[in-house]
């Protein structure tokens, strides 16, 4: 799929029903690491992409035309890293708002020279809202978001309408939307969620049998094999734009 010249996105209040202002995730004070922080500081701006209101021109910011994926919230960026590497034909924008994520993958990032990668350090509504345009996508990866386990903090979860929808006007026609958890309500949350969006169809009956994707595949990594161990079980679902 060819993504489109720069894009014309209309104002947010043009986008449908307003997004919720609840944050999906809470910037806890975590550990850094001296090699995380040097990495933030130095090689994150090679690889970075600044939030603005406005449209992004993906053509420019990777230096050439290919099918973009976006992946949101990438952890350490194990996996990203991964398919970057597997996937060379792909561009992939990560959005993470941890530092150090972010310094993590900005190592892996030069240390495997990856340069169909980049990185924007914001709020993933945000960016999606102001920064991308319709039909831009070939595809969104969203592996392990916060679960938000306690009942009162379920608003927080990010796989929730309006945004959901915000994300299929994102993705092309014969894109996907691949998501995983390791919690089984959320899981649960997420088929009803997209299943009820009218703009993809799950390419599953139900959950897929993960970590399989038949349009593009989610590596297994130490964390998830681990869990895997200790007979933690994961679903995956992968729903495609029509």
């Amino acid at each position: 799929m060819t993504p489109p010249d720069p894009p014309n996105i209309p104002p947010p209040g043009d986008d449908g029903p307003p997004l919720r202002r609840v944050r999906s995730f809470a910037l806890r004070r975590g550990h850094v690491t001296n090699a995380q922080r040097r990495a933030y500081e130095d090689l994150f701006p090679r690889v970075a992409i600044d939030y603005t209101p406005r449209g992004l021109d993906l053509v420019s910011s990777f230096g050439r035309r290919a099918p973009t994926v976006l992946e949101i919230g990438f952890g350490m960026g194990e996996t990203t890293a991964a398919i970057a590497r597997d996937r060379p034909d792909v561009d992939f924008l990560a959005i993470e708002v941890f530092v150090a994520g972010i310094g993590a993958l900005a190592r892996r990032i030069d240390e495997m020279s990856l340069g169909n990668l980049r990185i924007v350090e914001h709020d993933a509504l945000e960016v999606v809202r102001d920064m991308l345009a319709p039909g831009s996508l070939a595809g969104v990866h969203v592996f392990f978001p916060d679960p938000w386990p306690k009942a009162r903090h379920h608003k927080r979860r990010l796989i929730a309408q309006p945004f959901v929808g915000m994300l299929a006007e994102r993705i092309g026609a014969g894109g996907y939307v691949h998501c995983a958890t390791d919690w089984q309500h959320y899981a649960e949350q997420m088929l009803d969620v997209l299943s009820g969006e009218p703009r993809l169809r799950n390419l599953h009956a139900g959950f897929a049998p993960e970590p399989r994707n038949p349009l593009a595949e989610r590596p297994t990594t130490r964390f998830h094999a681990r869990g895997e161990k200790l007979g933690h079980a994961v679903w995956d679902l992968v729903f495609q734009r029509v």
